[in-house]
């Protein structure tokens, strides 16, 4: 009786623990993702007729202008004057950058102007104001 020797070995890697190798990975990035949210400084934003949405918002920074006098870049408060370098950094980083402003209806027209003329400075000439819209007599709430 002649023996054979059998030379082809089989070295399959086991793919029986996969699904949940996968599924512990999901369950870790959804754990360990932030998203970040701005929650900026109170203001009381005045009222319009009409509204457009915004589509990117990646590319927002937003700006808080208080009845006070508080400026606020994305949540960092700082005077007015910083405006133009603050600007002149974040549009370097993102050349699309928009600023949105929101600004308390009650503050004062030399601080938006001011804070405008900031943003002219540093060539950030995409702004967009933020509003609530405004209630129609004989509208539901």
């Amino acid at each position: 009786m002649k023996l054979v020797k059998q030379n082809k070995s089989k070295s399959e890697i086991s793919t029986a623990s996969l699904p949940d190798i996968i599924f512990m990975l999901l369950i870790f990035f959804m754990v360990t993702t932030v998203i970040k949210k701005y929650d900026g400084i109170a203001v009381t934003q005045p009222k319009a007729e009409q509204l457009k949405k915004v589509k990117n918002k990646k590319d927002l920074s937003y700006i808080w202008v208080t009845k006070d006098g508080i400026v606020s870049i994305n949540d960092r408060i700082m005077n007015i004057e910083d405006i133009e370098n603050i600007a002149s950094l974040i549009m370097e980083n993102n050349n699309n950058t928009t600023f949105l402003l929101k600004i308390d209806e009650e503050s004062l027209m030399e601080i938006i102007h001011g804070v405008q003329g900031e943003l002219r400075k540093a060539l950030a000439l995409k702004i967009i104001y933020d509003t609530k819209t405004k209630k129609r007599q004989g509208q539901i709430s």
